[in-house]
């Protein structure tokens, strides 16, 4: 009775042991309570586990495509370390970084380290580098389809740090296994102005030889691209390079 009694306490300590870990996650439980860094945002902070971005584990966002305000929700948090002094490295980014907008943002661009990677080998091997080094306040990075043993040799290098990790991953490997244990997907809603009715659907009345709407309309000399997605980014903006959109 006595072993018996002995064995249960060993394997709950065991088992208390494991569920503290990062990435063992509880369905009930809201996943990671480490302490993080505040995103600025109040209602994001109560939503977060831990009240704020987490450190030491990997964050992956989700964005469904490119320039919706995923940089903008780590944008308060970049600049606090920014402020205090700490490198921010991002890894293989798609686009180059506009500096004007980070500095409107509050990051200073000299405290900005770019790597350009040839490779998505490159890239894993480049974060996994710069997390372990734990030089860095913050390491974001863009891979290209990286495997689960990637991720979880990431996951591990990241637990080594204790800065902000964070992977831009695209929308469709959401069902697909993760040893983050932070995974968000921000989407773009548009909100009506306050008092505003909505309009009434209009009947489009098509002539015979008439042009679809969408071939009558006059491009803006600015079209949006990829980089700018119509407004504005922190990556460079379309405007700054008017010999791409002649007039």
């Amino acid at each position: 009775m006595g072993w018996g009694c002995r064995i249960v306490r060993i394997m709950s300590s065991l088992l208390q042991a494991i569920l503290q870990r990062t990435d063992v996650w509880r369905g009930a439980a809201p996943g990671v309570a480490a302490p993080g860094i505040a995103s600025g945002f109040a209602a994001l902070d109560a939503a977060l586990p831990g009240g704020g971005w987490p450190t030491g584990c990997l964050v992956e966002i989700l964005p469904r495509h490119e320039g919706i305000g995923e940089l903008r929700l780590l944008g308060p948090a970049l600049a606090g370390l920014a402020r205090s002094g700490r490198c921010l490295a991002w890894i293989a980014p798609p686009h180059l970084p506009y500096a004007p907008a980070l500095a409107a943002a509050g990051i200073d661009p000299q405290r900005l380290l770019v790597v350009r990677t040839r490779s998505p080998q490159e890239t894993l091997w480049a974060t996994e580098q710069a997390l372990r080094s734990a030089a860095c306040g913050a390491v974001l990075a863009w891979p290209a389809a990286p495997r689960y043993p990637d991720l979880r040799r990431l996951q591990i290098a990241a637990e080594k740090s204790s800065g902000l990790a964070v992977l831009f991953r695209a929308p469709h490997v959401a069902d697909e296994a993760s040893p983050a244990p932070l995974r968000l997907c921000p989407r773009h809603r548009q909100r009506r102005p306050r008092g505003a009715r909505p309009q009434a659907p209009r009947r489009a009345a098509r002539r015979a030889g008439a042009a679809p709407a969408a071939a009558r309309r006059t491009p803006c000399r600015h079209d949006p691209c990829r980089s700018c997605n119509g407004s504005r980014s922190t990556f460079r903006s379309c405007r700054s390079r008017s010999s791409a959109h002649p007039a």
